[in-house]
């Protein structure tokens, strides 16, 4: 397969416009850390955005940082860490999931509105994104939005764009908003809950006024071993007296115990990288319900011998299934069921082929897909089929 390797937004616009011209179908790649979400992409040749790296812009005092597509993730963390300052969504790391290597990259977050554990409290990758510059399949150099944050009229083209995978456009820049690190955090856990009296605890810390940025439930095989975990931030004298009123609060369901830092830390990269499935190939879904049904569709998933783990206060839950059968249509079939959407996150390439990996829009919401790929990719050469057969 050729490997087109842009070093700047002209090449990028050209190798698109000739492709088109020629209708060469184009993979999208960066850092290949994810290149297991989706549908496999029949594509003739890549596009790389492997030299579209390097921070463009960042201004502490103004709360934004630009980054070229291609600029490993970590380089953006740790430029924010060293002025106090982070990415708000805590974004997952699919490396451990998969088993691959690379670096996550900027435009890979963006392009899969990938989104970790803090998303409960402080928004997804989309919120914090507020200027993109990109490449449609027409082959034209576009940016939307800007590197402040203000009032808009019209078409959001970041949110519209932010989660479409590289169907509709190769993105060359984006501009997040950030925010200052919290100075410390405490985890808070409640041990032995079943996942209705856990995902009910959750909501009740969701509903207070005392802001917990990580809201988690992790089933064991002993419900004796379960823990219901809730992760506060701010300056010590807040989190002790948060800490003090959830106690008060979630006293019905248990006494809260504040775990260790290094334990709570490692704890909460498992949760938003789902390490527990990690080094087996089972097929692992993620799906977005209402808290309310959580539980619900855990329960339907381990009467099937699913192992699951909760995220998002009960509104995520991860499903890792028994043998090699992703059961689409039953876990697809429990999403819209209790209201939900399903991903299907990791299985074999066949199975990918074969199965629904997303949840399938209504038909009003397909037709609009279906226009936005139109407009954005009328030959529909952009990764060919990564979210639905034949688009």
């Amino acid at each position: 397969m050729t490997v087109h390797v842009p070093a700047s937004a002209d090449e990028l616009a050209g190798i698109i416009t000739d492709a088109r011209a020629t209708q060469t179908p184009l993979a999208v790649a960066g850092g290949k850390t994810r290149t297991g979400l989706g549908r496999p992409v029949q594509a003739a040749a890549e596009i790389s955005t492997a030299k579209l790296a390097g921070i463009t812009l960042y201004e502490p005092a103004e709360l934004v940082i630009a980054a070229k597509a291609g600029t490993p993730l970590r380089e953006v963390i740790e430029t924010l860490d060293a002025r106090g300052q982070r990415l708000p969504f805590e974004p997952m790391d699919h490396r451990r999931l998969y088993g691959t290597t690379g670096e996550p990259t900027v435009g890979g977050v963006a392009a899969g509105n990938v989104s970790g554990p803090a998303r409960i409290n402080l928004g997804a990758a989309r919120d914090a994104m507020i200027g993109l510059k990109f490449v449609n399949g027409r082959g034209e150099d576009i940016k939307s939005g800007g590197r402040v944050m203000k009032n808009v009229t019209g078409l959001d083209l970041v949110k519209a764009l932010a989660g479409s995978h590289g169907t509709l456009a190769v993105f060359h820049e984006v501009c997040f908003k950030v925010l200052p690190k919290a100075e410390t955090e405490r985890t808070l856990a409640l041990t032995g809950l079943d996942d209705i009296r856990a995902i009910e605890a959750l909501s009740v810390a969701l509903g207070s006024p005392f802001e917990p940025t990580g809201a988690a439930h992790l089933p064991a095989e002993s419900a004796s071993r379960a823990r219901t975990l809730i992760r506060i931030e701010g300056v010590p004298s807040s989190l002790d007296y948060r800490a003090g009123q959830l106690s008060k609060l979630l006293k019905a369901h248990g006494a809260l115990d504040a775990l260790a830092e290094a334990e709570a830390a490692t704890l909460w990269a498992d949760i938003r990288d789902a390490a527990f499935f990690a080094g087996v190939p089972n097929p692992v879904w993620r799906v977005s319900v209402a808290p309310s049904k959580g539980a619900a569709l855990g329960a339907a998933l381990t009467a099937r011998g699913a192992r699951v783990f909760y995220d998002w206060g009960g509104g995520l839950v991860w499903a890792m299934l028994a043998g090699d059968d992703p059961q689409s249509a039953f876990v697809h079939a429990g999403a819209s069921r209790h209201g939900g959407y399903a991903t299907l996150v990791r299985a074999s390439e066949q199975a990918r082929l074969v199965a629904d990996v997303f949840s399938a829009p209504t038909a009003p919401l397909m037709a609009l897909q279906k226009k936005l790929k139109t407009s954005f990719d009328p030959d529909g050469i952009l990764n060919p089929g990564r979210m639905y057969a034949g688009l």
